[in-house]
């Protein structure tokens, strides 16, 4: 599978996620996508992450812009993740690492000495053509909603 590229069309996908929904981005036209890759469920940052896309929902959906978690987790793991923490989007199961190979977000970390392959905690906005235009990579959590959530913003200012 190529990898998405800014400026171009994402390839299709279909993956499993949290309230027994498929998410398929031909499904999603006419609405800007966020999807936001962090590494596990239930850990700090990715909590405080998912609290921060929570907390500015309303902002998102104003911008006429879904949100979109993304993980290895299993769906169980992520239906308890969601409903811990209120949240009132859906989290994706890529279990078998299809987006994340498709967003190359899949890098070599140092954890606690030894190195192991995990998510690289990124960022992607697709316009409602389905067309990739803003990515972020090795995203620190602090600010970085705000920043998805302007260029949300910005981008439907430019269609009008």
């Amino acid at each position: 599978m190529p990898i998405a590229q800014i400026n171009k069309k994402v390839p299709r996908f279909s993956l499993p996620a949290t309230s027994d929904q498929t998410i398929e981005l031909s499904a999603l036209k006419d609405q800007k996508i966020v999807l936001y890759f962090y590494p596990r469920d239930n850990t700090p940052g990715c909590t405080t992450e998912g609290q921060n896309f929570r907390d500015n929902h309303s902002k998102f959906k104003r911008a006429n812009t879904v949100v979109f978690g993304v993980s290895r987790d299993s769906l169980k793991s992520h239906e308890n993740f969601k409903a811990k923490q209120a949240f009132p989007f859906e989290l994706i199961s890529d279990a078998e690492e299809i987006l994340c190979t498709l967003f190359d977000v899949i890098k070599e970390k140092n954890m606690y000495g030894k190195k192991v392959m995990g998510i690289e905690r990124s960022t992607f906005l697709i316009d409602e053509k389905g067309v990739l235009r803003h990515e972020w990579r090795k995203v620190k959590v602090a600010g970085h909603v705000e920043e998805v959530l302007a260029a949300a913003k910005k981008m439907s200012k430019k269609q009008t």
